[in-house]
């Protein structure tokens, strides 16, 4: 059992929670339903092609509405057994221990239908769940072994690391010799800390481990480098790859600012042709795009969709540094043409806009001769009054149009740097509120080239 913490925070641990689990059991609150959370974990338990159980939790507490949970997720897709559908539900209470025998007897029924064989007599690999520095004991790894059988003495190499296995620690603290398929250990003899999900497999020998762990090191810094510069899937890419039998499926992640327009966008998108390419939404939901869309997206080599939304900062600065496209919109149906065009390799020329800063409306001031002025600080880039502005509210695009005035210390200004206070008019709009964002862009036309 890997257990994923449920906190927003946690979306990569969630992504590789359910890639190495074999079946992905969703913990629901009966008395709180459906969550953001809930949802990210399912599209990550889908992602991951495992199949999925549902343990509706807390169904001691006052208010419990176990059959409201049912309901919420059927919408979901994932129809309870007894309503006519596939997916397993228990209810059960952490508090009380009421249905966990059950949960565990149906865990064990879903496993036998999924027929699951590993090969123990092999060398061994798995993956690395934790990995910590401890002050006595050096690099502590935890392993989930895979395949295979590890033993103390033999010779290891998790990514850019490597080391030989010393001592090894089952769930319980033990010291054990050797571990098979399915065992989580912690391994103690790695020469520094590994990366979580990366995988691990036992090597003939410590020099041979050695070389690999130095090669994976200087591949790991020109693939950084690679990413930065490169994007894992690009909307021009989609007929090239596509007619070169690379690519049969293109995944997106839909974002809307309601979902009204998050119904429709599925409606249109539902309707293009799919002979050469299927398109699979993996997640649709209204709002801002996050950091945790750019996860999902990145673990899926989806492109990012967005229709009256813009990415946070934590999401572009991800998306920047995982190779994800983010490709965002304010009419409906220039998404269906570009996509349709894509599959069909006759992309336009594309309007590109750069980003030049972005600032926080931190207070709100009234001044009867220009009306409200924002009172904000420039928290990235910088902002030019020259420029086109949104202004942005939880990641949803409130409002677009030019800067009217910038000032600073009572002086007009033409732009103000990062890390700056200023005061800004808005040219026709006036509900500017605090906590909004203001991102200045310009426009710039390119020509697509594909292949």
């Amino acid at each position: 059992f890997l257990d994923t913490p449920g906190h927003e925070a946690f979306t990569a641990m969630r992504a590789r929670g359910a890639k190495v689990t074999d079946v992905a059991i969703i913990v629901v609150a009966a008395d709180d339903g459906v969550m953001p959370q809930t949802v990210e974990a399912i599209d990550h338990a889908k992602a991951a092609d495992v199949p999925v159980m549902i343990a509706v939790n807390k169904i001691d507490k006052e208010g419990a509405q176990p059959d409201k949970v049912k309901g919420e997720l059927a919408n979901m897709g994932l129809t309870p057994e007894d309503w006519g559908g596939e997916t397993v539900f228990s209810n059960v209470s952490a508090k009380t221990h009421e249905g966990l025998e059950e949960l565990l007897h149906m865990v064990l029924l879903v496993t036998e239908l999924e027929e699951l064989k590993a090969n123990p007599s092999t060398e061994a690999s798995g993956i690395v769940i934790e990995s910590h520095l401890d002050a006595g004991r050096g690099s502590v790894v935890t392993l989930l072994i895979q395949r295979g059988t590890l033993r103390v003495g033999d010779s290891v190499v998790a990514g850019s690391q490597w080391g030989r296995v010393k001592a090894m620690h089952d769930y319980n603290g033990n010291r054990v010799d050797e571990a098979g398929p399915g065992d989580p250990v912690e391994v103690l003899g790695f020469d520094g800390v590994c990366e979580a999900g990366e995988r691990a497999h036992v090597v003939e020998n410590d020099r041979r481990a050695r070389q690999l762990a130095n090669e994976r090191a200087n591949r790991l810094k020109t693939e950084a480098l690679a990413r930065r510069q490169a994007r894992r899937v690009t909307l021009e890419e989609v007929f090239a790859k596509a007619t070169a039998g690379e690519i049969k499926q293109l995944n997106l992640l839909v974002k809307a600012d309601v979902s009204g327009s998050l119904e429709a966008l599925q409606d249109e998108i539902a309707k293009l042709p799919q002979e050469e390419v299927a398109v699979d939404i993996i997640r649709a939901a209204p709002g801002g795009i996050n950091e945790s869309d750019v996860m999902l997206a990145a673990a899926s080599d989806a492109i990012i969709i967005g229709f009256n939304v813009r990415p946070l900062a934590d999401a572009r600065r991800a998306a920047e540094r995982e190779g994800v496209e983010i490709r965002t919109y304010s009419v409906i149906y220039k998404i269906t043409e570009e996509l349709r065009a894509a599959m069909e390799g006759m992309l336009e020329p594309e309007e590109v806009e750069e980003t030049i800063g972005e600032a926080e409306v931190l207070e709100l001031f009234k001044a009867s001769r220009v009306g409200t002025i924002a009172g904000s600080r420039v928290n990235e880039g910088r902002i030019s009054r020259d420029a086109d502005v949104r202004v942005l509210r939880a990641g949803t695009v409130i409002w677009t149009g030019r800067i009217g005035s910038l000032r600073r210390f009572k002086d007009d200004v033409a732009e103000v740097e990062n890390g700056q206070e200023c005061g800004v008019t808005l040219d026709g709009f006036a509900d500017v509120k605090v906590g909004d964002v203001l991102e200045v862009f310009k426009t710039k036309q390119i020509e697509k080239t594909l292949g």
